[in-house]
């Protein structure tokens, strides 16, 4: 029986030095696209993907073109050696909802990178017009989360998988929210290392100046689903996914329904997760138990694979 194989694409913070480099020397393919890349960018993020230093791969205008380009490059490695497989649908953690329009044909990869780019500028100069932080709550209901947020004037910026769910806002606010963490009955509250709030108000300059580069930008209707972070379902039309790319930069990512819809919405029941790490693979394993997920961003896990 044909597995009906879903696309996904990690985001920020998924990024370590040295991605990619590998995966490169071994395949031709994503080789070019990391060739590609720096040229198109006029800088070498391939340099600073394989080489560092972490300070300059972590900021925000960096990370994201790596963590797109990488996860493009790594399919390409496996079309390389599978040929052009059949996908069902896919999707994306924030950044790497682009990735997956990308390889979905929404757009083509230069254009994709060019605004990739440009949502990290935009990002990275929001984070540093604003003193904002962003901390997880582990072992605790949405609802629950909801309520606190609301109490500490906070935003709701990430639902992982169950029991997992973010926070974003200023720094002072979220700090607050953590100290309150315990009283709301949730287990444990830890603030994150990030370089600002993302999905939350203080994200609004980057939203409207990435929706102003995404109204210039063509797009074709994907050649296959992809589903949208902010309202976990399938976009289809230029004027959704303009709309929705822009939205998740200030609001919820659903990450946990986006699974599901891929699931029970789409039929799909295999996850193949490209880019670095295997983070999404394990929120994939806690958001439905059993479900056939591989990750593959070195030549080893490709070479592995079995489609």
């Amino acid at each position: 029986m044909t597995k009906k194989i879903a696309l996904i694409f990690p985001g920020q913070g998924a990024q370590a030095v040295g991605m990619g480099k590998e995966l490169a020397a071994a395949s031709p393919a994503a080789a070019e696209i990391f060739r590609q890349a720096d040229e198109i960018l006029g800088w070498p993020l391939s340099k600073i993907c394989w080489e560092g230093p972490e300070d300059e791969l972590t900021k925000t205008s960096v990370c994201q073109p790596a963590l797109y380009v990488h996860g493009l490059a790594a399919l390409a490695a496996v079309k390389e050696k599978f040929g052009d497989f059949p996908v069902t649908a896919a999707a994306g953690l924030s950044l790497g909802e682009f990735t997956a329009h990308a390889a979905a044909g929404t757009f083509d990869f230069a254009t994709g990178l060019r605004v990739v780019a440009q949502r990290g500028q935009f990002m990275q100069e929001a984070c540093e017009a604003t003193q904002g932080g962003m901390a997880a709550m582990i072992g605790v209901d949405e609802n629950v989360v909801r309520d606190l947020a609301a109490q500490t004037d906070v935003d709701v910026a990430n639902i992982n998988s169950p029991g997992q769910i973010v926070i974003s806002g200023e720094a002072g606010k979220v700090a607050i929210a953590v100290g309150m963490a315990k009283d709301f009955g949730i287990r444990k509250a830890v603030e994150l290392k990030v370089a600002g709030a993302f999905h939350s108000r203080l994200m609004q300059p980057a939203y409207e100046r990435l929706g102003e580069v995404l109204l210039a930008t063509p797009l074709s209707e994907p050649r296959f689903p992809v589903v949208c972070n902010v309202d976990a379902q399938p976009v289809r039309t230029a004027e959704e996914i303009r709309r929705t790319l822009a939205d998740q930069v200030t609001d919820s990512v659903r990450w946990a329904d986006c699974v599901t819809c891929l699931l029970d919405k789409l039929g799909c029941d295999a996850f193949l997760e490209l880019g670095p790490g295997k983070t999404l693979a394990g929120m994939v394993a806690r958001i439905r138990k059993g479900t056939a997920v591989q990750s593959a961003g070195t030549p080893a896990e490709v070479e592995a694979l079995a489609l």
